[in-house]
């Protein structure tokens, strides 16, 4: 019997949800919505059309997958809060996604001698990026973009995500073979692959934070100690 799974995203410019089976070639329904903002107001609805056009709906999903991050703060908060209500009117497990990863997938398929590496622009020179390949790879992480050109190594580098034009640049300036394969989000079915193969005790639906956060307490405003 086929598993069924509803993979929601809201981590980055877009707002997406598919409902896919583990014996499917293509999800059952699926819907994006691109956005910079606006994600609480358009989630929920999303969900209603997608599950809509499922035989069974919500009673015949087996399972929920959300992206955790990294991404927009109030996305990954938006995205998480409904897959877990979903999760808990349903009784269905929750597994979370790394956006990274699910940027990914889709390389995965492709033959390639040397890296593929997912990158999101963070700004101010910095990007979040996940690689594979020659070595050990490169976990999820937070760096400014001449050190992630130097993580990467040789080459040759294929390159997905919003990060990857100026993480090019860096290492074409060190001459390393790069293709950009993509400049967008991940795709939702992507995301929905990677939740059917995620066991819910380890893949936890829980924001992923690299960075730390942008507002600090000014010094002058704290109160000493007594």
């Amino acid at each position: 019997m086929s598993v069924r799974i509803l993979a929601i995203d809201t981590a980055l410019d877009h707002c997406a949800a598919c409902v896919t089976a583990d014996d499917a070639e293509a999800p059952l329904s699926a819907e994006t919505l691109p956005m910079a903002r606006g994600h609480a107001e358009s989630l929920l609805p999303l969900i209603e059309r997608v599950i809509a056009r499922v035989e069974g709906g919500f009673a015949a999903i087996d399972r929920v997958a959300v992206t955790v991050g990294p991404g927009s703060y109030t996305g990954l908060r938006v995205g998480l809060s409904a897959a877990r209500a979903i999760g808990l009117s349903t009784g269905k497990p929750v597994v979370g996604v790394g956006t990274l990863s699910a940027l990914l997938a889709p390389l995965l398929a492709e033959t390639f001698e040397g890296t593929i590496a997912a990158a999101i622009d963070a700004r101010h020179g910095a990007v979040y990026v996940q690689a594979l390949g020659h070595g050990e790879g490169l976990a999820p992480a937070h760096l400014a973009v001449e050190e992630a050109a130097e993580r990467l190594g040789r080459g040759p580098v294929v390159l997905t995500g919003s990060g990857a034009p100026i993480l090019a640049t860096a290492l074409a300036e060190r001459g390393v073979t790069t293709r950009v394969a993509g400049v967008g989000g991940p795709d939702i079915a992507a995301v929905a692959s990677l939740g059917l193969v995620a066991d819910p005790a380890q893949a936890l639906a829980r924001p992923l934070y690299l960075r730390g956060p942008d507002a600090r307490p000014q010094d002058h405003a704290r109160i000493a100690r007594r």
